[in-house]
């Protein structure tokens, strides 16, 4: 089991050092990882999981790679997944907050350059999957509608909605498909996963408390970082408005630094939750540093420890999969619209931007280069033009 254990991290802590581009560039970095390299799991699998994360609050990349780890190797082996992940934003993160006004190097060529790595990445994710996920021209329609709806409104409550009408289709049009076999994971059973959920919720209630009686900064992070992890859907842009709300008023930080560290979060690897050690480092040091991150990771291992059970159940049920089929189609056109808005309309901006993004889709998807040395190449060509 140790080998799985090492097998595990050392998987995440290559994917937390070279996952650049945000949620989705994460999830395609993933597929080509779990799915292709170590066949962890298919990609019905893999987009069935997709399917969970995008319906619970908080970041789902981390909590797909949670939910990947315990599959592997249990809740450990979850934990596992996510310190490989996230352990190296957080630390890179955390020496920015406490050096951030020490140098003036210009690093924008390399970061825009790392973006289009990105671009590249999710492309290859959104292909695969139409080829497997949205392969007949009902699916396909659900991909095309599902990407006009987010593209159109991009709110976390749209994505929800087209979520939940697209597994009412699939209900309704694929009922008649054979049903498959999928893979049970014995380690997470349904009566723990009703313990987890049971103290994500009652934390919604003692991190308040404990901040009211005790009024100490420790406190007060583990209260509004929980809460940020745990009501937040939609992924780290959407809870940056939010802890601005609370940790600029408090004077953990001024707006000026709370923004330079909202830079620096999206130019590293990994989840952009990691913020939180930044924000943490400026108010209490190392300790804010270790509260932050686990008060704001806390609630998505244990919603996924809590559903992750009572999901494979679900999953094994013919109804269910074919609710399935049509919200794993909805997820594909939901990366397609990832891909357009905002990491396209962002990133690519000239025809070098272009050409650039489309020799990058050619060493990762034709010549299958790895991916840290395309990188490292992206990132040269950057500092260059």
């Amino acid at each position: 089991m140790m080998r799985t254990y090492w097998e595990i991290f050392l998987t995440a802590l290559k994917l937390g050092l070279t996952s650049f581009g945000g949620p989705a560039a994460h999830l395609g970095y993933f597929r080509e990882e779990y799915v292709h390299k170590k066949k962890w799991l298919d990609d019905r699998s893999y987009a069935d999981l997709i399917a969970l994360c995008q319906f619970l609050p908080g970041p789902a990349s981390s909590q797909a790679g949670i939910a990947i780890g315990s599959i592997k190797g249990g809740k450990f082996g979850g934990f596992l997944a996510w310190l490989g992940f996230t352990a190296p934003s957080v630390m890179v993160l955390a020496l920015f907050s406490f050096v951030i006004n020490t140098t003036d190097i210009d690093l924008e060529g390399f970061i825009h350059a790392l973006k289009l790595v990105a671009v590249a990445v999710v492309a290859i994710a959104v292909w695969g999957m139409a080829k497997s996920l949205a392969d007949t021209k009902v699916k396909a329609g659900i991909a095309i509608f599902s990407c006009a709806a987010v593209a159109l409104v991009p709110s976390a409550m749209i994505q929800l909605a087209v979520i939940a009408l697209s597994g009412a289709v699939g209900l309704f049009l694929f009922k008649d498909h054979e049903k498959r076999a999928v893979a049970k994971n014995s380690t997470l059973t349904g009566q723990s996963g009703f313990l987890w959920l049971l103290l994500f919720f009652l934390l919604l209630g003692i991190f308040p408390l404990w901040n009211h009686l005790s009024g100490s900064v420790e406190a007060a992070m583990a209260d509004v970082f929980y809460r940020a992890g745990s009501l937040v859907f939609g992924g780290g842009h959407v809870v940056l408005p939010i802890l601005e709300k609370e940790v600029v008023p408090a004077g953990w930080v001024t707006s000026g630094q709370f923004y330079a560290g909202y830079g620096a979060a999206q130019a590293v690897p990994g989840p952009l939750f990691t913020f939180a050690a930044y924000l943490g480092a400026a108010a209490s040091g190392i300790n804010g540093v270790l509260i932050a991150t686990a008060a704001i990771f806390l609630p998505s291992f244990l919603l996924i420890y809590g559903t992750l059970p009572y999901w494979e159940r679900l999953r094994g049920n013919k109804a269910f999969q074919s609710v399935l089929t049509g919200v794993n189609a909805s997820v594909t056109g939901i990366l397609l619209a990832a891909l357009y808005n905002p990491l396209w309309t962002s990133t690519v901006k000239s025809t070098l931007d272009f050409s650039l993004a489309l020799i990058l889709f050619l060493l990762l998807a034709i010549w299958k280069l790895p991916s840290w040395l395309v990188v490292l190449a992206a990132g040269a060509a950057g500092l260059y033009f």
